[in-house]
């Protein structure tokens, strides 16, 4: 995990405060949980929503957009059980804070994210580099359509609702690797699924959540 300590980060006691208690839930790695005590939330929320930065709940970060609740990218993280070195497809950026978390767990360079918005990319793009996370890939385009360049992933995880998992991004997993995502439309269910060596997946459904719905696929 990538030293970014900032001694005058006025935000360090909430955030530590914050995955303190992400650590105690049951389906939260403390692995995943220090990822989060790492990542400075307040650099990727809009400038008047930084007072809530470390509130355990989604945020508007604009264009009908949000930023997830840290504790379902710490539950994500966890179920990915990500190491360092794995290579890993996001899809939806965001603000790029969940790239960050993962970039955390895996390394910078090895996180290769797809934002359907153009302006959110470019954003997510300053921010990461802004915040030390500037190896981070970040390319505009269909999620639906993955990152065939960099394939094969170790794992991939989408961070809005699609109603299965698109078909391109299970193709450019690796055999043996995860996929987590909402799955759904008005109802949604995290469901993690490992790709067997035939190409099928095998799921486990990880209980309900609320994503905004994925885009594209056009």
């Amino acid at each position: 995990m990538t030293e970014r300590n900032d001694p005058d980060d006025e935000f360090a006691t909430e955030r530590d405060r914050l995955a303190d208690a992400l650590v105690k839930r049951p389906n939260v790695t403390e692995r995943a949980a220090d990822a989060i005590r790492a990542v400075p939330r307040h650099e990727f929320v809009p400038a008047g929503r930084r007072r809530n930065a470390y509130d355990d709940r989604p945020l508007p970060i604009g264009g009908g957009q949000t930023i997830s609740a840290p504790h379902m990218v710490a539950i994500m993280a966890s179920e990915l059980d990500l190491q360092a070195g794995d290579d890993v497809l996001e899809i939806g950026t965001g603000c790029g804070y969940h790239a960050a978390v993962t970039a955390e767990l895996v390394g910078d360079d090895h996180v290769y994210s797809v934002e359907y918005l153009e302006d959110l990319a470019q954003e997510a793009r300053e921010t990461l580099e802004r915040a030390g996370y500037g190896g981070v890939s970040v390319r505009q385009g269909d999620g639906y359509d993955g990152w065939p360049e960099h394939a094969p992933y170790d794992a991939a995880y989408l961070t809005c609702a699609a109603p299965e998992f698109p078909e391109a991004v299970v193709d450019q997993v690796r055999p043996g690797g995860v996929i987590v995502a909402p799955i759904g439309d008005t109802r949604q269910r995290l469901v993690r699924a490992e790709k067997r060596e035939d190409g099928t997946l095998e799921k486990s459904d990880e209980g309900a959540v609320r994503f905004v719905p994925m885009q594209g696929g056009d």
